[in-house]
């Protein structure tokens, strides 16, 4: 058991989310109990989730997109009432971090899919501070088929793939999620392939003429990594107990 304070304070600390610039608020977003013992992980705190994290006794739940981000309403209606409501009334804390889970060099999104992939990490890059987009080379070249099966297998979800070239694929530039519009900067790093997990219209035609292979993987599933690896770390350092629950999105 630990306190939360002392919980949240560790973790703002170790993802170091005053670096950031960010389109919601990173950490504790709702306040639950003053203690925690039982944490619930999961990467969007939707009702389900949080109906989730009601049955298995939480007193956290820990997410990647949490709530009140920039632009929607401030009134507490409708959908965010319900959610908002559920929270409170189980005196549940939600913690919520974004683009800090999604950098960070070993309990991030993007260091986690990279693993999974096996790809052996070399540096990052992009026009952000810090940067996002991760690069790397696979053990050994392989087909575009082959990079295809490994999403697959390792994602659970067939990858969507632009074939802007038709070379065999080593090096690898990733970036979980909606990260799609970082594929020109990955272009010009010279690698055979760009990974994410959304694709917009213009994505296509970028890596055509960019001359490299995209794989669109789904937001969802190249973001279910980091914040259970992040939870386990922090389940194991404060002795608490830890349930990571995947809502499943198609997305």
């Amino acid at each position: 058991m630990v306190e939360l304070r002392e919980l949240l304070q560790y973790t703002n600390d170790l993802l170091e989310i005053d670096r950031f610039a960010d389109y919601a608020p990173n950490g504790l977003q709702v306040e639950g109990r003053s203690e925690v013992a039982t944490i619930v992980s999961g990467v969007t705190a939707s009702l389900e989730l949080v109906t989730a994290a009601v049955e298995a006794g939480a007193d956290a739940l820990l997410v990647h997109h949490g709530y009140f981000w920039k632009g929607e309403s401030p009134c507490i209606t409708g959908m965010k009432r319900r959610r908002l409501q559920c929270l409170l009334e189980h005196e549940i804390s939600l913690l919520a971090y974004h683009l800090p889970l999604d950098v960070h060099a070993l309990y991030g999104n993007n260091a986690s899919l990279g693993r999974l992939l096996g790809i052996e990490y070399m540096g990052s890059f992009g026009p952000s501070s810090p940067p996002m987009v991760m690069r790397g080379e696979f053990a050994q070249a392989m087909t575009a088929d082959e990079v295809s099966a490994l999403l697959n297998e390792k994602l659970g979800r067939v990858p969507l793939h632009i074939a802007g070239s038709d070379k065999k694929i080593r090096s690898v530039a990733w970036c979980s999620g909606g990260a799609q519009g970082y594929i020109e900067e990955a272009a010009l790093q010279g690698v055979d392939v760009y990974i994410s997990g959304e694709i917009s219209e213009q994505t296509t035609h970028t890596a055509r003429e960019m001359g490299l292979h995209y794989f669109a993987a789904g937001h969802h599933a190249t973001e279910r990594y980091g914040v259970e690896v992040l939870a386990i770390h922090l389940s194991n350092r404060f002795d608490l107990k830890h349930q990571f629950i995947d809502i499943n999105n198609p997305a």
